[in-house]
């Protein structure tokens, strides 16, 4: 911020300099007459001056952004009539014999006195009119950067807000199937509390950032996967796939596991041969991600879980990656495909 203000104060005493040395680099190598200079030159620029900051960092603000027109023309008005006057009045007394000696040897002619005068405020309008642009500009500038932030405060508070939703529904439903286990197999139990007491290290300690590294993400699904496979049966057969390099990819935690836990919910059944395959793959930058099992229609009076995984997921992928990602759901000879495709880059 301080040297975006440093850098604008150094151009515009550039600018200015610049223009005020103007009339030497124009007419490098003749003989310049300095009253000349001052009188028709240098006078009416740094009335020019007056007229661009005064408008700049006054009469714009008060009166033209407001919409108070009249004002605004008005005391532009009186002092654009003020400075061609005055310039004259300088001219006259303090310069005019000196400039009539300098003019008798020259075949100049005199504008007449009208003329000079529409001449000298459409040379006064051109501040005036600089200083709206750049002012409009900046405000411009401003206003859009403001809804940008504005934009970016609330896609992360929602953001925080769908972060928040998904963790307790996690929670929840991995004490449902540890609880499921207490009676049947309290050995399985004691592991699989163990096992989410890691997962939990995982969701408190490392999601809270924007972006992890994909190879976390995977570790946590590989764990979340073995605490799932506790508590089904031997008909069930899960078979899962993950890059074994390093990917360098960073993307946004606990995308993938509300489809595994999904999975689990829909695919497998207490008394028929189930099957979950689970595949991820990633290819410049690109994570494509499917899961693949058995559908097993929940029944209604089924309340375990809050039903709001998947409705999660997609939100937090149109908030994140907007046209960046595919998430589609196909099911066909009674199993249920999903595939997520992700543009990380």
């Amino acid at each position: 911020m301080y040297k975006n203000k440093k850098i604008t104060i150094v151009s515009h005493v550039l600018v200015w300099l610049l223009l005020f040395c103007l009339p030497y680099l124009l007419s490098y190598g003749q003989e310049q007459e300095i009253y000349r200079l001052i009188a028709h030159f240098w006078i009416p620029l740094v009335f020019s001056l007056m007229i661009f900051y005064f408008n700049y960092f006054v009469l714009i603000d008060r009166f033209l952004f407001p919409k108070k027109m009249l004002p605004f023309v008005i005391l532009n008005g009186l002092m654009i009539i003020l400075f061609v006057f005055l310039k004259e009045y300088i001219e006259d007394n303090f310069f005019q014999e000196l400039l009539r000696k300098s003019t008798r040897s020259e075949r100049s002619v005199r504008l007449p006195f009208k003329m000079a005068i529409y001449m000298q405020l459409l040379s006064y309008m051109a501040p005036l009119l600089f200083s709206i642009a750049l002012k409009t500009t900046k405000r411009w500038s401003t206003i859009e950067a403001e809804r940008k932030e504005a934009s970016h405060f609330k896609l992360k508070s929602e953001l925080q807000h769908l972060h928040y939703q998904l963790q307790p529904h996690f929670f929840f439903n991995s004490l449902n199937n540890i609880y499921s286990m207490v009676d049947v197999s309290p050995e399985q139990a004691k592991s699989s509390i163990h096992s989410l007491s890691k997962l939990m290290r995982y969701l408190l300690y490392e999601t809270n950032l924007e972006m992890v590294p994909l190879a976390k993400e995977i570790d946590f699904l590989k764990k979340y996967i073995n605490l799932m496979a506790l508590r089904v049966s031997d008909n069930t057969t899960i078979h899962s796939s993950f890059p074994l390099q390093e990917t360098g990819i960073q993307i946004a935690p606990l995308l993938f596991v509300s489809l595994i836990e999904n999975a689990f919910k829909h695919g497998v059944s207490a008394t028929k041969q189930s099957r979950i395959d689970i595949s991820m793959s990633c290819e410049n930058k690109r994570v494509l991600f499917t899961v693949e099992n058995n559908n097993y229609p929940k029944k209604t009076d089924d309340k375990s879980g809050s039903g709001i995984g998947l409705q999660n997921l997609e939100k937090r992928l149109e908030l994140l990656y907007a046209d960046k990602f595919s998430f589609t759901r196909i099911l066909k000879d009674n199993r249920f495909l999903v595939t997520l495709k992700i543009e990380t880059n």
